[in-house]
């Protein structure tokens, strides 16, 4: 008997956008999955933290960059 494979569906979006310190470009892996989400991430330029607040409403996903001390 043949193993079934099972299709997994990604709720991960690639998000681009530039950090709020150094001003490169920057991309965000987004898990849609997770609701609204509020968390810090480092940039992957300059390392400083960034506060990346996530909201998802009606299909709509909205992503917000702050300072870390802003957020």
């Amino acid at each position: 008997m043949e193993p079934q494979i099972t299709p997994v569906i990604s709720m991960l979006e690639e998000f681009h956008t530039s950090c709020p310190y150094c001003g490169e470009a920057i991309s965000l892996l987004v898990d849609q999955s997770g609701g609204d989400q509020d968390y810090i991430e480092d940039c992957q330029v300059c390392c400083r933290p960034i506060g990346v607040r996530i909201s998802l409403s009606g299909g709509h996903l909205d992503v917000a960059l702050t300072h870390e001390n802003d957020a």
